[in-house]
């Protein structure tokens, strides 16, 4: 068998699609090409999903510095610096962006300034301690996080030039399944190897992973047959920045579409507010490095094909499931916290709540990503891709009011806060039109 027929068996099978020329909003001359790009794609997203679970800022780096003596003001720091620092620059690599043709090699680029950053943080990990570690993982995380920026702004494009509409789900979420299952296998080995889980070993061979994952994918995304695209629109990077900003207020379904993805990250925000409620009335060992990871590679595995198949048809509604979902959560972990708080010490009450949450934060990403993609057209999607994740990195610095909150009324206001969020979120959503069915885009 042809490496094309096996492409095209294994795109058919994935994207569950008997004939490999259906094509939505895609040059016809990606049409042919679709089954590899697809393919590729796929696999490279697989790869550095997996690479993100391994040296998740929200859990392995915070783990890692704790375990190994660094000061707690870098272990805090780490959440708002990889997620503000991959969104705000995003504008002006727009307007690089557009100056070329073909786009997939700022992909390339990114990633490998990501598993260089990863290579780097290893020999810091392997040699340093206490605040020299905490000062090099600081600013190795703030060049990968740089780098993860360059990467979304050119992978929405690039999806949206190579993959059609009712494909860009199903893709997304068959990466967070395969993603997921080998989280779950790596959590698996974490948690029947217990001894290993503070040790400077364990965290070297999690970066070590990483470098070797983000440099494996880009090397999978270099060989996308990527067709070229417009290049007007390019100019001056800070002026060119300013103007996309206005496309906010001038453009309804965009700045609607945004004000729905600022609410949704409650969802985001709510998992480590529940861990510290189960923290404070369960066991440790439920809450340790391995059982955390087996709950967020669960949560992809199972969830990711179903989000994904859903945003096809969808996109806005697997938004607005994802928050009411995140919602229900947060309330049933307040009202266990008021009214049975030694319930949240069970371990199978405690493992529900980490993985629905992880579930319903899977969704909110997967339909927002999807949404996006679907309503952009080819000429404006990596200018909309980048004003919305700006405006997300000023949201993301914004959340860290909620430490002020926690710290003057407690987790449980937090919570409080978080709920409320979410119902706004689940209506705003609810309220966007429909792009999944559209084919005009």
């Amino acid at each position: 068998m042809t490496d094309k027929k096996l492409t095209e068996r294994v795109y058919g099978y994935l994207a569950e699609d008997e004939d490999a020329r259906v094509c939505k909003d895609i040059p016809e001359s990606a049409c042919n090409e679709q089954p590899r790009s697809f393919v590729l794609m796929l696999l490279s997203l697989t790869l550095t999903k997996l690479g993100d679970s391994l040296v998740s800022a929200r859990l392995v780096l915070p783990w890692m510095l704790s375990s190994l003596g660094a000061p707690a003001v870098f272990i805090s720091a780490l959440v708002p610096l990889r997620e503000s620092l991959a969104l705000l620059p995003q504008l002006f690599v727009a307007q690089k962006l557009r100056e070329q043709p073909v786009r997939k090699w700022f992909w390339v680029a990114g990633s490998v300034g990501q598993a260089v950053s990863l290579l780097a943080m290893l020999f810091a990990v392997a040699t340093l301690d206490e605040s020299a570690l905490g000062w090099s993982v600081v600013v190795l995380l703030a060049i990968f996080s740089l780098s993860r920026g360059i990467c979304s702004v050119a992978n929405k494009d690039v999806t949206g030039k190579t993959v059609s509409k009712t494909r860009r789900g199903r893709m997304s979420g068959v990466a967070a399944s395969a993603a997921g299952l080998l989280t779950l296998l790596t959590a698996l080995v974490i948690i029947f190897a217990p001894d290993m889980e503070g040790q400077r070993s364990l965290f070297v061979g999690l970066l070590g992973a990483g470098v070797v994952l983000w440099f494996a994918a880009a090397l999978l995304y270099a060989g996308i047959p990527e067709v070229a695209g417009a290049t007007e629109g390019g100019g001056n990077a800070l002026t060119e920045a300013l103007k996309s900003m206005s496309l906010l207020w001038q453009d309804r379904q965009f700045g609607h579409f945004v004000i729905s993805r600022a609410l949704l990250v409650a969802a985001a925000f709510a998992i480590p507010y529940i861990v510290v409620l189960i923290q404070r009335e369960g066991e440790s060992e439920l809450t340790s490095l391995g059982s955390l990871m087996l709950a967020s590679g669960l949560a992809g595995l199972l969830a990711g094909r179903f989000w994904g198949r859903w945003s096809d048809s969808a996109s806005h509604h697997v938004m607005a499931a994802a928050s009411v979902m995140s919602t229900l959560v947060i309330s049933a972990a307040l009202a266990l916290y008021y009214w049975i708080p030694e319930a949240l010490g069970a371990q199978w009450v405690a493992a529900l709540l980490l993985f629905s949450s992880a579930v319903a934060h899977h969704g909110a990403r997967v339909g927002r990503k999807t949404y996006l993609v679907d309503m952009a057209t080819q000429d404006n999607r990596a200018q909309l891709t980048a004003v919305s994740n700006t405006v997300m990195g000023v949201v993301l610095l914004a959340g860290l009011l909620l430490g002020w909150v926690d710290a003057a009324y407690g987790v449980a206001a937090v919570l409080w806060v978080l709920g409320a969020i979410g119902v706004l979120a689940t209506l705003t959503a609810l309220r966007l039109p429909d792009v999944s069915g559209d084919t005009s885009g």
